[in-house]
């Protein structure tokens, strides 16, 4: 049995507040194991298919002014060929999966213990290659705040880049009548992407680059208690960065290099991988419609020796 975050916190073996020595390079990825894809394989039923990353051209111009999307180059031999190149290649571009390499924690380091000098170009440690190497499936639980939020009175405001308290999820969960098991593939529905991509104006996509602003979870100790006690393998959702941003100036985490983020916390001592700008509104609308918020998810990253991040090239199947 795993144990709780408030034990997590009181540890004395290891860093408080860490899962190290738990699971090794892969994190709370290990969580989806064989069980796990069993009965994740048990909730298709219709053999509908979903896709769950958006192209990487979507996000043009970029929210992070170095992450460009890629130049593509077709070049042939003759007429009868074709082979393409890729140049400028940022795999944190548009959805993502991002790995144990992103961020440290700023006083213990990188997640269990892998010295920083581990940390380099061509070194597979913690690389995003230890979830290409075997794959992260399981299931996926459908969370739709959103919807849950709206039929409630008090709709998301993503222009404001709202701060959600997990007792929203834990209110979604309830009202889809679900419960998170251990290894699931968290998929956090707030219709903030969908939104950014098909509802505000530029002007508005303009004050959302300006302000790198995204709705998200908010920056609170009950967050991260929230996303280890219910065992996620992956948490993804369809914000920037699954917490909200930018970060909150009461962060339990204020005055870190990542400017208060939770992020350090997440990926450096939970091992819990991030999951952003995932597309998950037609699933989320396929789950309103026959009240399944349940589905098989394969995720199979770019097998990136050391890569820090990657597309997720995420499948979700009902």
């Amino acid at each position: 049995m795993l144990p709780t975050y408030a034990e997590l916190l009181a540890r004395t073996d290891g860093p408080p507040a860490s899962s190290w020595g738990l699971f090794g390079e892969r994190g709370t990825a290990e969580l989806a194991g064989a069980e796990q894809v069993i009965a994740a394989a048990g909730t298709v039923r219709r053999g509908a298919v979903f896709n769950l990353d958006y192209p990487l051209d979507t996000f043009d111009p970029p929210f992070f002014a170095r992450r460009t999307p890629p130049v593509q180059t077709i070049v042939s031999n003759h007429a009868d060929h074709r082979d393409d190149r890729i140049d400028n290649f940022w795999p944190q571009v548009s959805s993502q999966l991002d790995g144990l390499r992103h961020f440290r924690h700023g006083e213990h380091g990188f997640y269990d213990g892998v010295p920083a000098d581990k940390i380099q170009v061509g070194t597979p440690d913690l690389g995003i290659n230890r979830w290409a190497e075997k794959p992260v499936v399981g299931r996926g639980l459908l969370v739709d705040v959103a919807a849950y939020r709206e039929a409630a009175g008090r709709p998301i405001d993503h222009a404001a880049g709202e701060r959600l308290p997990v007792s929203d999820v834990d209110g979604a969960m309830a009202a889809q009548n679900v419960a998170p098991r251990q290894g699931d593939i968290l998929l956090l529905h707030t219709g903030w992407t969908h939104w950014y991509v098909s509802d505000p104006t530029e002007k508005s996509r303009q004050d959302v680059r300006a302000g790198i602003r995204s709705t998200g979870l908010a920056q609170r100790n009950e967050t991260l208690e929230w996303l280890w006690d219910n065992h996620f393998s992956i948490a993804g959702s369809d914000t920037l960065a699954l917490e909200a941003l930018p970060a909150a100036a009461d962060s339990p985490t204020a005055g870190n290099l990542a400017g208060g983020m939770l992020h350090p916390n997440i990926l450096g001592l939970l091992g819990l991988p991030i999951g952003e700008l995932w597309r998950l509104h037609e699933l989320a609308e396929d789950c309103a419609s026959d009240r399944v918020y349940e589905c098989l998810v394969v995720i199979k990253p770019l097998n990136i020796t050391g890569g820090v991040a990657s597309p997720p090239n995420a499948t979700a199947i009902k």
